[in-house]
């Protein structure tokens, strides 16, 4: 029985012994300065119309080449540019997402 408590209390002394070790160590996980850069997020507004940029890209996914805005209003963004068969022009809603209306 003396065995017993000798181990049994051997085990709790280590035990309470390393707790402070351990949380010592996640402590020095925390914030960390130095050579580490954080990374910046910034808020961007949300885009309420089709901006001329998602225009251009659009019309260059649809297959016009050397895309660019001919005229832009409060209700379509118009896109010129060449495909196979010379020049084209493609209509966009001028709304998120920027919906096809005619080419």
């Amino acid at each position: 029985m003396t065995h017993f408590l000798t181990k049994a209390s051997l085990a709790a002394l280590l035990a309470l012994c390393s707790i402070p070790a351990t949380v010592s160590t996640a402590a020095a996980a925390g914030p960390q300065t130095g050579l580490v850069v954080e990374a910046q997020y910034y808020h961007r507004p949300p885009v309420r119309g089709c901006s001329p940029v998602h225009a251009v890209r659009k019309a260059r996914y649809f297959g016009l080449h050397r895309a660019h805005i001919t005229r832009m209003s409060p209700r379509v963004v118009v896109v010129a540019g060449r495909d196979r068969r010379g020049w084209d022009r493609i209509t966009f809603a001028n709304v998120r997402g920027c919906p096809l209306i005619r080419r």
